[in-house]
């Protein structure tokens, strides 16, 4: 029997080693891709560096289609980005504790136009938005308005749907507890509801924070500044085709653009894998 164990697990592992192998790998390539020249980068997929060159990190200070640079991009997409995952958890905690909580008139229907939403493709969206965000003014703001507004309204609604399925787990006993000691509507909601929370939020704040990352339609249709590009839309505007770019230029960006997701995404692995119900049973 232990032999077979034995062998079980070696062959796991193995699969598993494999499986990770190519997964990284790609990252990999990329990292070592910084270092090559455009002749090495596009003469095959090779892990090694011929003739290691730094000429990808020292251009990301340089001044590329007007005012910005790499640096100065990234930190364009925080200014956005931050407020963004704040907004999102703030509006979607209250409009899923509104939900889960309370009765209202046309509940079930208010709460299934929101899930249908949910069906409805971006690309129907972009026209409406756009014309709407015109005629408010919101449109090359300087506070990223338009890429900020609606998160405050839950425009993300599945993470309404999210909050709300993991609030059906919670006992309702906990609410009535807390109203006994004299607890208000958001005290609960704050002291109460969000921790035991915590682990759908850290998903929620994760997801928004990848999405936003990783998103272009949105910087390019709403910032019209060169100085105020995001670095999703600077990376684009370091790839010119016409005149020739340095691949490890651009992947040195994008590599610059991929780690603080890897961190986050990382930090936040043990929250995933909470109790839904642990700190109710702790406290």
């Amino acid at each position: 029997m232990k032999r077979t164990k034995t062998a079980d697990l070696i062959l796991i592992y193995s699969v598993l080693t494999f499986i990770g192998i190519i997964m990284i790998y790609p990252l990999l390539w990329m990292i070592s891709a910084t270092f090559k020249t455009n002749s090495e980068v596009t003469s095959g997929l090779s892990l090694l560096i011929k003739e290691p060159v730094p000429d990808g990190y020292l251009a990301l200070v340089n001044n590329y289609g007007g005012n910005i640079n790499c640096i100065k991009a990234l930190f364009n997409t925080y200014v956005y980005l931050v407020p963004k995952v704040i907004f999102t958890l703030i509006s979607s905690l209250f409009t899923a504790y509104g939900f889960a909580r309370y009765n209202f008139p046309m509940k079930k229907l208010l709460f299934g136009l929101l899930i249908s939403s949910m069906f409805l493709p971006d690309a129907v969206m972009i026209i409406p938005q756009f014309i709407l965000f015109s005629k408010l003014g919101m449109v090359d703001s300087p506070l990223y308005t338009a890429l900020v507004v609606p998160s405050v309204f839950a425009y993300d609604t599945y993470f309404v749907f999210l909050l709300v399925q993991f609030l059906k787990g919670v006992p309702s006993e906990l609410d009535d507890a807390a109203r006994i000691d004299g607890c208000s509507s958001f005290q609960i909601l704050f002291h109460i509801i969000a921790p035991v929370l915590k682990p759908a939020l850290v998903s929620c704040a994760v997801f928004q924070f990848i999405w936003t990352s990783n998103d272009f339609m949105g910087p390019l249709l709403y910032v019209n500044t060169p100085s105020a590009y995001p670095l999703q839309v600077y990376i684009r505007l370091a790839m010119d085709a016409e005149s020739g770019f340095q691949y490890n230029r651009v992947l040195a960006s994008a590599l610059l653009a991929v780690i603080p997701s890897l961190i986050v995404f990382f930090c936040s692995q043990r929250s995933f894998t909470d109790s839904i119900t642990s700190g109710a049973v702790k406290g």
